[in-house]
């Protein structure tokens, strides 16, 4: 009997067909861009002191599924203050759409945020198959939506203007006249 040689085995659930496996990669995705942007914002600490902590917090996630639940109410309540921070920091420039853009940590802090999302729908595939805490979803939706708030406030203080979208699929509804 020979042992397996893990060189060749970068993850142990890789040829599973549950959904479980594409979730824990993407999380794992995830954790790697929020470390990234973590090293991209060493100049702003407050940025980067809650990037390290919403690191463990994301591979904490990433295990939830497959194992024991490792998100709970004080972490959510945890995320949930560090977006009430930041949505107060940057006020009004969030009461629209913007496009992804500005300095480098911005840009990757939005690419946090679509990790997020797609780590949102690969847990709604798994919830198909199996159940899934709710908190793991409320938890992933509002990682999503604090990563959103970090990247404007990284490009407020970087003086970088948020450049609005407007969408041609979707028209703002048009609001009526109080005297039609």
């Amino acid at each position: 009997m020979t042992k397996k040689d893990f060189r060749f085995l970068c993850y142990p659930f890789m040829r599973e067909s549950v959904s479980t496996v594409d979730f824990e990669i993407r999380t794992d995705s995830l954790t790697t861009k929020i470390g990234l942007a973590a090293s991209l914002t060493k100049e702003i600490p407050v940025v980067y002191k809650d990037l390290m902590n919403l690191l463990p917090l994301a591979y904490h996630l990433n295990g939830s599924v497959r194992g024991k639940l490792a998100i709970d109410e004080e972490d959510v309540r945890y995320v949930s203050e560090l977006y009430d921070f930041y949505a107060a920091e940057v006020g009004d420039r969030i009461d629209r759409f913007v496009l992804p853009q500005g300095t480098t940590a911005a840009c990757v802090l939005h690419t946090c945020r679509s990790e997020a999302k797609k780590s949102v729908r690969a847990l709604h595939k798994v919830s198909l198959e199996k159940e899934v805490p709710n908190i793991l979803f409320d938890f992933t939706h509002l990682l999503a939506n604090l990563l959103f708030l970090m990247a404007v406030y990284v490009n407020k203080l970087n003086d970088v203007e948020e450049v609005p979208f407007i969408s041609k699929s979707y028209p703002k509804t048009r609001k009526k006249n109080p005297e039609e």
